[in-house]
């Protein structure tokens, strides 16, 4: 109990003064050395609570920058820490908007590719049978003027049959 009534203690800046023996220039400096805002009560007036004494104390005897290690690190931390969130958001927006856009303009594009590549098959199978019965044609003329170069002419309009050629193709 008497600890945390010592904890609870408010000081005047009258006896921030006296404690310190500064004067409210050197005050406000330590203040600002020290990260500490100076509260106000429900009149408006200025007082620190002694743990905000014991760190301006410090601050007077120590020549270096004071500034307590936990206000500071929570600063740090919550900057990092939000900027990490903002980093994250922005990334998981960007990619979700630029996926959705690259299936939409996909699928677009690819709509009408089904239909194509139907076409595309029954154009190479017709191609293909074109080319056989192209084949075939070609058999059929070769037999027929094998056939009809195996007919000599000999008299009077007659025609002698010689053998035939059998070169298959």
């Amino acid at each position: 109990m008497i600890s945390e009534n010592v904890k609870d203690k408010v000081l005047s800046p009258q006896d921030l003064r006296k404690i310190l023996n500064a004067d409210n220039m050197e005050i406000v400096k330590l203040c600002r050395k020290a990260s500490i805002v100076p509260q106000k009560d429900e009149n408006g007036k200025t007082y620190f609570s002694m743990e905000e004494a014991r760190l301006l104390k410090q601050a007077k005897e120590s020549k270096k920058e004071v500034m307590p290690k936990s206000s500071s690190q929570v600063v740090v931390n919550t900057l990092l820490s939000s900027l990490k969130k903002m980093e994250d958001n922005m990334t998981t927006s960007i990619t979700d908007t630029l996926t959705e856009s690259l299936t939409r303009v996909l699928d677009e594009r690819l709509e009408g590719m089904d239909e194509v590549v139907v076409e595309l098959i029954r154009c190479k199978t017709e191609n293909e049978n074109l080319k056989n019965k192209v084949n075939e044609l070609n058999k059929e003329n070769y037999r027929l003027k094998n056939t009809l170069n195996s007919y000599k002419p000999f008299a009077f309009g007659l025609f002698v049959k010689k053998q035939e050629d059998d070169i298959l193709l």
